[in-house]
């Protein structure tokens, strides 16, 4: 029988610019989580700084490097705790400021991802894009991290599962007017690819910007299997089996209803893509 997983999110309202209140936060939920048996544990967008900001100047008290004083405190928790977690954060390295995710568990800090595809809003107005997909070597599965506005694009889904993926962690600030991501992209995405999308969105009001929460874990057959409410804080904690998202090729009736979303492609007629 394969390994089940238990994956939790933190549906969590976020304090702009201050990152010991957004910290302290982070650390008792990441224990909460801990208690209830999660061994994965995702945070939302920009939980540790909060996302809008009008300049990247004025967001710099806001941010921190990777690794940085929060990354190697969650990751000291972490081995006590025996779990993992993705937090959102602004990072700065050198001059340049970007939206990022990283990955920290047991054994310190596993990676970090900086947001590749920036829409017009917030600090993403502000922040350099980030330039490579990595695949995180977890205990318990592969993972990619994508982040919000990233998931419109269904060739960095594609590009994770492609490389092994098999869970696609989605850190997301989605405000008013993105309710399409919850209601449409997650499923598709999962469902295309064939892999677990954990979708980890904040609630509250920063600077006039609402978030809608609904954060989402997604199965690889599309289906949503848990969905937090739209206004609350909240940790969404959902069972998985990784295992499922290796099942690429999903065989109905031998010879005569089956398909391969992966095995299928025809990369000879995609060639515009490049």
């Amino acid at each position: 029988m394969s390994e089940t997983l238990l994956v939790a999110l933190v549906q969590m309202d976020v304090h702009r610019s201050d990152k010991t209140a957004n910290r302290n936060h982070i650390i008792g939920k990441l224990r909460e989580c801990a208690e209830m048996g999660a061994k994965l544990v995702i945070f939302p967008e920009c939980a540790l700084s909060g996302y809008v900001f009008n300049s990247a100047e004025e967001a710099l008290p806001a941010t921190e490097t990777v690794p940085g004083e929060t990354s190697q405190l969650l990751a000291e928790i972490c081995k006590e705790l025996n779990i993992y977690a993705v937090v959102g954060l602004l990072e700065h390295d050198g001059e340049a400021v970007y939206n990022s995710a990283f990955v920290v568990g047991p054994e310190g800090l596993v990676g970090n991802y900086r947001k590749s595809h920036l829409p017009i809003l917030g600090i993403d107005r502000y922040v350099e894009h980030g330039n490579d997909l990595p695949i995180f070597d977890l205990p318990f599965a592969r993972i990619g991290v994508l982040i919000c506005y990233d998931v419109r694009f269904p060739e960095a889904c594609r590009s994770l599962a492609l490389r092994g993926a098999e869970l696609i962690v989605l850190p997301t600030n989605w405000p008013q007017g993105a309710e399409s991501s919850p209601d449409f992209l997650t499923r598709a995405r999962a469902f295309e690819n064939r892999v677990y999308l954990l979708a980890c969105n904040r609630v509250g009001v920063e600077q006039g910007v609402t978030f809608i929460g609904r954060s989402q874990v997604v199965a690889p057959n599309g289906q949503v299997l848990s969905e937090a409410h739209g206004e609350n804080e909240a940790i969404l904690d959902c069972e998985i089996t990784p295992a499922n998202a290796r099942q690429k090729r999903l065989i109905f009736q031998p010879g005569v209803f089956e398909f391969d979303l992966i095995g299928g492609r025809r990369p000879e007629l995609y060639t515009d893509l490049l």
